[in-house]
């Protein structure tokens, strides 16, 4: 085999060793994230599901606030990603019964029509926005989770 060959899959073998291991140092936990999707459009949700998924969150989609709440379990999820406009309870209020069931977990709203109230919210994306500014806004309340830092919402 070519030295230039073999110095290049040297060179790609430790790149991904070093990857591997700046994951495991940022992820102590010894269980994937999981991630409780609310949004009442089926395409938003599965599109949702399906992008987080591939970055290897586990996510339970609901289609309701008040599905959302019959699911809630501060022990099972570590995230909520709710849309505000929804039929039956916005997810601003969905976001207030969730602090009050369990104040440290986090809640992002990603929406086209934000509330006026954020005060429960640890991040807001505005719709359109790419599916990455999501991931950055669940990796930054992740590490304000396990860091017990508490934070007002941030626009993304």
């Amino acid at each position: 085999m070519p030295a230039r060959i073999q110095g290049t899959r040297q060179r790609a073998a430790a790149v991904a060793v070093a990857a591997s291991r700046t994951v495991t140092e940022q992820r102590p936990q010894s269980r994937p994230t999981t991630i409780l999707i609310v949004d009442d459009e089926d395409v938003c949700r599965i599109t949702m599901k399906w992008f987080l998924a591939n970055f290897g969150f586990i996510v339970a989609p609901a289609r309701s606030a008040e599905d959302a709440l019959a699911q809630f379990d501060p022990e099972t999820h570590d995230i909520i990603v709710t849309d505000n406009d929804m039929p039956g309870l916005t997810g601003a209020e969905l976001a207030h019964v969730i602090k009050l069931r369990s104040p440290s977990t986090p809640v992002i709203m990603y929406t086209g029509l934000p509330p006026a109230d954020t005060s429960c919210l640890d991040a807001l994306i505005h719709k359109p926005a790419h599916l990455l500014q999501l991931k950055e806004a669940i990796d930054q309340v992740r590490g304000q989770r396990s860091e017990g830092e508490e934070a007002g919402p941030r626009d993304h």
